[in-house]
C-alpha cells in the first residue's frame, strides 16, 4: 500500500485537532487530520441526550469563527456537534473520517502511520484524541447480575434505557449530577461519591460563572501558577445548583464509594449494602496510546505522556487538547485555542517540515 505524504498529521478531529488545523491552514502548512467518526462533531452527537454545555457560547469559540448565536445562551450538544462540523467545513479542512490509526512508529525524522483506511508518513504527528479514550468501569462491575442494567456515561442516553427500580450513579463529576438530576424525574436515584460535591450556580448576577471565572483570571491562570497549582489539588466542582435540592429533599440519595458488588448489590465504603435495578458509570474516562509505538515517548503514572505544554520528548511529536496542558480550559472547547496556536508556532520555529 502506498503511504500519503503529508507535513503534518492530526490525530483526532475534535475541537482540538481542528483548532490546530485553523493555525496550520493560517500558515499554509500542509496537513491531514484523521478521525474514528463517520460525521465531524459525532462525539458530541453521541452524548447523552439532555446535554446542554456550561460555557456560553462566548467561552465556546473556536480560532477564527464565533459560535453562533445568542452570546449569553449556553448551547446543547448537538449545536455544539454542528459548530464543529461548520467550522470543519469553513475552512474546508483535509479530513478522513472512520479512520482509526492502529500504529505509529518514528523512523529517523519520520513518521509513520498505519490506520484501516490508509498509511501516512508525516514529518510532525500532533495527538489531539482528549482525555476521553477507554471507558473506565471498576473491575468488580463484572461481579454484577446480567439482569441489572448497567451502562457507562458514555452510552446512556435518556430514561428510556433504563429497567423500572432504584438506579445508581457512580461519580459525581458534572455529568454524574447532569444524569442524577434527568433520571430523578422517574426513578428513585442513589449517588454514589468519593466525597461531598461543591456546587457553583451557572450564573450569577445575571452572568455566566465563566464571565466571573474570566474577570478574575481563573481562566487565564497557567497550570504552574500559584492559583492553578491550588485548583488542580481540588475535584471539580459541580457547574448548576439543579442537583442540590434533590439531595436535601433526598430525591437523590448521597452514598459512599461503591468499592464491590454481587449479584445485584453493591458494597459501599461504609459496609452498608444495596441493590439496584440499574446502574450508570459516570467514572470517566482512562488514556490509551497502545498504538503508539514509540519507546522514547515518556509516560506519567495515570498513562498520559509527558509534555511541557504540548511539546513531548520526542522530535516533532506533540499533544493538544490535554485537561491543564498550560491552563484550567485547555481541555474546553474555548480554551484549546491558545495551546493549538502554541503548537503552531513550535512547529514553524522547529523549521521548513516539507514532505516534497
Amino acid at each position: 500500500m502506498n503511504a500519503t505524504t503529508t507535513d503534518v498529521l492530526i490525530i483526532g478531529g475534535g475541537q482540538a485537532g481542528l483548532a490546530t488545523g485553523y493555525y496550520l491552514h493560517k500558515n499554509g502548512i500542509p496537513f491531514i487530520i484523521v478521525d474514528t467518526q463517520s460525521r465531524v462533531g459525532n462525539s458530541w452527537r453521541n452524548r447523552y441526550d439532555s446535554l446542554v454545555l456550561f460555557t456560553p457560547r462566548e467561552y465556546s469559540d473556536l480560532p477564527g469563527f464565533s459560535f453562533p448565536g445568542y452570546r449569553d445562551q449556553f448551547p446543547t450538544k448537538n449545536e455544539t456537534a454542528d459548530y464543529l462540523e461548520n467550522y470543519a467545513a469553513k475552512f474546508d479542512f483535509p479530513i478522513q473520517l472512520n479512520t482509526t490509526v492502529n500504529k505509529v512508529i518514528k523512523n529517523n525524522d519520520f513518521f509513520r502511520i498505519w490506520s484501516n483506511q490508509d498509511q501516512y508518513i508525516a514529518k510532525n504527528v500532533i495527538i489531539a484524541t482528549g482525555p476521553f479514550q477507554r471507558k473506565r468501569i471498576p473491575s468488580f462491575a463484572s461481579k454484577i447480575s446480567t439482569g441489572v442494567k448497567q451502562l457507562h456515561s458514555s452510552v446512556y442516553k435518556n430514561p428510556d434505557q433504563l429497567l423500572q427500580g432504584e438506579t445508581l450513579i457512580v461519580g459525581g463529576g458534572n455529568s454524574g449530577a447532569q444524569i442524577a438530576v434527568e433520571v430523578s424525574m422517574r426513578h428513585k436515584v442513589f449517588l454514589s461519591v468519593s466525597q461531598l460535591p461543591v456546587f457553583l450556580p451557572i450564573k450569577l448576577a445575571g452572568k455566566s460563572i465563566f464571565y466571573w471565572f474570566d474577570r478574575l483570571g481563573i481562566l487565564r491562570a497557567s497550570a504552574q501558577s500559584f492559583i492553578g497549582r491550588k485548583i488542580q489539588t481540588r475535584p471539580d466542582p459541580i457547574i448548576g445548583l439543579e442537583l442540590k435540592p434533590l439531595i436535601k429533599s433526598s430525591r437523590v440519595q448521597l452514598m459512599p464509594r461503591a468499592i464491590d458488588a454481587a449479584q445485584s448489590s453493591i458494597h459501599f465504603l461504609d459496609g452498608s449494602v444495596k441493590e439496584f435495578a440499574n446502574i450508570i458509570w459516570c467514572t470517566g474516562f482512562e488514556l490509551d496510546y497502545n498504538w503508539l509505538n514509540i519507546p522514547e515517548a515518556l509516560y506519567n503514572e495515570n498513562g498520559s505522556i509527558i509534555h511541557k505544554r504540548g511539546i513531548t520528548t520526542v522530535n516533532g511529536l506533540y499533544i493538544v487538547g490535554m485537561p491543564w496542558q498550560s491552563r484550567r480550559t485547555s481541555a474546553l472547547i474555548g480554551g484549546v485555542d491558545e495551546d493549538a496556536k502554541y503548537i503552531v508556532n513550535s512547529i514553524i520555529e522547529n523549521g521548513p517540515a516539507s514532505m516534497k
